[in-house]
């Protein structure tokens, strides 16, 4: 049994008396610090099985599912050049860097990766030294832990850049200077090849990383590195496996409820997906983030933190046929007639602001699509057939189409130079992945975001605003870093 992916029932007590157990042990300090020597018990009591190995493995994801990740995508959001923010959350859309309350916001989310990143090593460091597990299992867990590294090390890199390399090696460490991007990037590239040779090919359990979602990690690494011809082949394995496949889609309630629904255990297009339930405190937060009580499709309203508006040229430039704009419902909550939020998520037997049971889309299908699309057509200095043909099969299902089934809204290869397609890619990934906050990412990778922000809000993006600040707590505690050269640029 799997914390992350918790079935759509609740679990039995004496699991849960487990994973409190262990939780109690492993976070009673971690206010004073998140590297701190584990206690002895830990070590000596939750690593020697399988089970107990696996236990301490699912509290990897524990600070990234308890509403941390869906204010990591919130916030990222907020930065791209179609949706604004409301609130606290305006100021991220005003591009001249983090104000106070966003500052905290981002600070929260470093601790809550290294929270994660603290727990895999402890996984990494002490499942070899088990006296009741098997070899194989250890190979298993220890394969997952680092997936899940590399997954948080993914995160800080791309919004922090460099950062202090937290490992298995310097768990006791206090002070650490700040690595370079690179060495990030390097023990990302080196902890995902692990895994993508010992992570098993199909999941044991739901929601269980894979060597096919290693391998869509590692095709994400190496577009955001402009390892282009790297990204391609990787995302080609995946898609030459034949194990994936989208769910045919010819309305907008499909995607609420085949494709994202809360009662969905898997689909034939997950990868790799956050695992929520309608359990109070273990299901998916960012309904609440995004839903505004008038929509009706969350039970426990909302705080319509996104939205869109319907006079943008984004909004009046996406095509009316494609099903994922009717993800977005005009409603007026004070700020006009014209503002649209979104409806992707909807779950209207949730158990609390935070239980519901959508999961997250971290790695779909169309993820590996469309990265093969774009490193196809870079490595290559232009479009190839079967890069426009991955971008099609995603746009056909969008228009309710058959995704292998040429049609008529196709676009073709011959109407696009370098260039151009890298544009239709990006277009492609913003309508796919709204509320993913992947669009930000994306601009900064292909080094668009000043040119789109200007051309979408006629606002000039400051230079500090391309980074997060390391937080203060993190200058104070660590003593490797200097607060006046090791922070980022304007903070």
């Amino acid at each position: 049994m799997s914390l992350i992916n918790r079935p759509k029932q609740p679990l039995d007590g004496k699991y849960w008396g487990i994973i409190g157990v262990l939780c109690l042990c492993l976070f009673s300090s971690c206010e004073k610090s998140l590297i701190e020597e584990p206690k002895s018990l830990v070590v000596e009591s939750f690593f020697n099985t399988a089970t107990e190995v696996e236990t301490a493995t699912n509290l990897i994801y524990s600070p990234l599912r308890n509403n941390n990740y869906a204010v990591y995508e919130a916030t990222l959001e907020c930065q791209s050049d179609y949706a604004n923010g409301r609130g606290s959350w305006a100021p991220l859309h005003v591009f001249q860097g983090l104000d106070d309350a966003n500052i905290t916001r981002v600070s929260d989310l470093w601790r809550a990766f290294y929270l994660s990143i603290r727990n895999a090593n402890l996984v990494i460091k002490n499942a070899p030294t088990g006296k009741s597990i098997s070899k194989a299992d250890v190979t298993k867990y220890v394969a997952e832990a680092k997936f899940m590294r590399a997954f948080n090390y993914f995160q800080l890199v791309r919004n922090w850049a460099g950062v202090p390399l937290r490992t298995e090696s310097t768990m006791d460490a206090i002070d650490l200077k700040r690595n370079t991007a690179d060495e990030v990037y390097d023990l990302i590239i080196a902890d995902l090849s692990e895994a993508e040779t010992n992570l098993p090919d199909n999941p044991a359990v739901a929601g269980r990383p894979t060597k096919w979602a290693a391998k869509t990690m590692l095709a994400d690494v190496y577009l955001t590195l402009g390892k282009f011809a790297e990204s391609r082949d990787k995302a080609d394995e995946v898609i030459k496996s034949n194990k994936f496949s989208f769910v045919p889609t010819t309305t907008k309630a499909d995607f609420q409820t085949k494709v994202w629904g809360p009662d969905l255990v898997s689909t034939t297009e997950e990868i790799f997906y956050l695992k929520y339930a309608r359990q109070v405190n273990q299901g998916n937060y960012m309904l609440w983030i995004s839903n505004h009580p008038d929509t009706k499709l969350f039970n426990f309203g909302g705080a319509y933190v996104l939205y869109l508006d319907v006079t943008s040229a984004y909004y009046k430039s996406w095509n009316p046929n494609d099903l994922r704009k009717g993800l977005w419902d005009l409603i007026n909550f004070g700020l006009g007639a014209n503002t649209l939020v979104s409806s992707k998520f909807a779950d209207q037997l949730a158990v609390s602001q935070s239980g519901a049971g959508n999961d997250d889309p971290v790695y779909g299908y169309s993820d590996v699509l469309l990265i093969y699309a774009e490193a196809s057509g870079r490595a290559g200095n232009g479009p190839t057939a079967a890069g426009m043909e991955a971008l099609n099969k995603v746009h056909r299902r969008a228009y309710g189409k058959a995704p292998a089934v040429a049609s008529s809204i196709d676009f073709n290869l011959t109407d696009y130079n370098a260039a151009t397609f890298l544009d239709l890619v990006l277009t492609e990934r913003s309508y796919e992945f709204q509320l993913g906050g992947k669009r930000w990412l994306d601009l900064k990778r292909t080094g668009k975001v000043k040119e789109a922000i200007l051309a979408a809000t006629g606002k000039t993006v400051a230079d500090k605003h391309l980074l997060w600040p390391i937080p203060v707590s993190e200058m104070n505690y660590n003593k490797g870093l200097d607060p006046t050269k090791d922070q980022n640029p304007g903070y």
